[in-house]
């Protein structure tokens, strides 16, 4: 079989693309002129070089829709105070004696009905920092908190990386977040775990001044608040359920209304629907972007070169699913932009491996939350100033991040060899 270009090209193309990321180069800008020069290194000339960036932009067109779309659920819930009410309720109901699995809890609920990870983050940052100053806990354990808890939460959400896996492997998007939440409630108790283990450990504590002072502004009631995703949960599970397919296109937006009218804010759709775009416009922007180094890797010799290596090494096929989510997402510094470029490029060759489709997706997902969150990226500086933590405090977490995203792999792969 002859490709495009060479595997070398590809790598060097990606490599380029991340020295970039890290040179504080805009992602989108880095990833394009990374698949442009990837190409040209690569062999396969200027023409070709350029149609095969635009064929992996096109590629990306149905998720960004979804996406764009998604932004009108995550814009109502922020704006109309129902995430924060969602999280203060359950924060309130397990109590300070519980604060850590409260925080987790919270978080990873906030993130699982549609909320941005980093979003998710920033939410409940104000109520987890008030109950560690009140509880003695330190800025490690309640950001590890949030963190792992938001890790669980986005394996098993309508968010941008799950939308563009499921998209990828042509599956159904709820099918995924389902195939997740084994994977998802592990990863929930190892977060709990391990931020108990930090919550004396260290000097970060949490000081008077990192703590916000609460607005007036009044919150919804939590009926009126979890209206709108209860809503998407029930339109997305219909599919699963009774074989009534509903598209998330449609689910989204419309659980976005329905929290507006719940919440007596269906005068301010429209701006809360803008203030949703502008959260989901970067991302929609990003997977453009990934799309062009996607492109170039999906016409290299990479797929066929990495599938060769790992019958050299005398490995499984299945391997290359975590370890291409893995890899990708840590390249990147990116959940989204990791999970598409693992998924974009190794979703065929799974496939023919005889991996099921909903396996593979779900190990690649699983995988990109391992190291997603390295100092080259936007969430690593998201969240530690969302506690007003130093860069160097922020670093110390990342081994902790790393083992909660792994369990989730690992319990993702040893469902796909016992079978379920």
């Amino acid at each position: 079989m002859t490709y495009d270009f060479t595997t070398l090209g590809a790598i060097l193309g990606l490599v380029i693309a991340i020295v970039l990321i890290v040179k504080q180069v805009q992602p989108a800008y880095a990833l394009i002129f990374g698949a442009l020069l990837g190409g040209i290194i690569g062999g396969g000339g200027l023409e070709k070089t350029v149609s095969a960036m635009v064929t992996g932009s096109q590629g990306m067109m149905s998720s960004v829709l979804r996406i764009m779309t998604s932004g009108i659920l995550a814009g109502t819930l922020i704006q109309t105070g129902s995430a924060e009410k969602i999280a203060g309720a359950i924060v309130e109901k397990l109590g300070d004696k519980r604060a850590i699995a409260a925080i987790s809890i919270a978080t990873m609920i906030i993130c699982a009905v549609g909320v941005f990870i980093d979003i998710s983050v920033i939410t409940v940052a104000p109520i987890a920092l008030a109950i560690a100053k009140k509880a003695g806990y330190n800025k490690y354990s309640i950001l590890l908190a949030m963190i792992g808890g938001g890790k669980a939460g986005n394996i098993i959400s309508p968010n941008p990386n799950t939308i563009a896996t499921a998209e990828a492997f042509k599956i159904d998007l709820t099918a995924l977040m389902i195939k997740n939440i084994i994977p998802a409630i592990v990863a929930l108790i190892v977060t709990i775990l391990l931020a108990s283990m930090l919550r004396k450990k260290g000097d970060c504590d949490v000081l008077d001044t990192d703590i916000e002072k609460q607005n007036d502004t009044k919150l919804p009631s939590f009926p009126a608040a979890v209206c709108g995703p209860v809503v998407v949960v029930v339109l997305l599970a219909l599919r699963p359920i009774f074989n009534i397919a509903v598209d998330p296109l449609i689910a989204l937006p419309l659980g976005g209304l329905v929290c507006t009218l719940t919440t007596g804010n269906v005068r301010k759709f429209w701006s809360q629907a803008a203030f949703g775009l502008g959260k989901v416009a970067n991302v929609s922007i990003l997977l453009l972007g990934t799309g062009t180094i996607a492109g170039i890797i999906q016409a290299s010799a990479l797929q066929s070169d990495v599938i060769r290596l790992l019958e050299y090494m005398n490995m499984p096929a299945f391997v290359l699913a975590p370890v291409a989510g893995i890899l990708m997402a840590g390249a990147t510094a990116s959940t989204t932009a990791g999970s598409t470029i693992a998924s974009q490029t190794f979703a065929t060759p799974l496939t023919n491996a005889g991996i099921k489709a909903i396996s593979s997706a779900a190990m690649i997902h699983s995988g990109a939350t391992v190291i997603d969150s390295l100092p080259h990226g936007s969430f690593f500086h998201a969240t530690g100033g969302s506690v007003n933590m130093k860069i160097k405090e922020r670093m110390g977490l990342i081994p902790y991040e790393a083992c909660i995203g792994l369990s989730s792999t690992l319990t993702a792969v040893i469902i796909y060899l016992l079978g379920f």
